[in-house]
């Protein structure tokens, strides 16, 4: 099992429980391909570094979960089409 951070920055104009509901299906696809979820880092309201789909500010939220080499691809095909996430990555974890 390896250890990933995935970084989340959803869009900032949509409600709070559209915003948990996002992360909860991030979640839900990391367990729905064998991966376990240890921990959800929010970090809030941050101003972005440039405009993104003409938007200044959004949230910034990072996924940490331990999971077989394949569970990050299947988990970024599904992110890439969701409509609230302006922006994601996977990075694998160094022991």
């Amino acid at each position: 099992m390896n250890k990933y951070e995935l970084a989340v920055v959803v869009n900032a104009k949509i409600e709070d429980d559209e915003r948990a509901q996002v992360i909860e299906k991030v979640k839900a696809l990391v367990t729905r391909f064998g991966g376990n979820v240890t921990d959800v880092d929010e970090w809030g309201k941050k101003r972005l570094a440039y405009e993104i789909q003409k938007m200044r500010e959004a949230y910034y939220y990072f996924v940490h979960f331990e999971s077989d080499a394949t569970v990050p691809g299947e988990v970024e095909k599904r992110i890439r089409i969701m409509d609230n996430v302006l922006r994601y990555l996977c990075v694998k974890q160094e022991a």
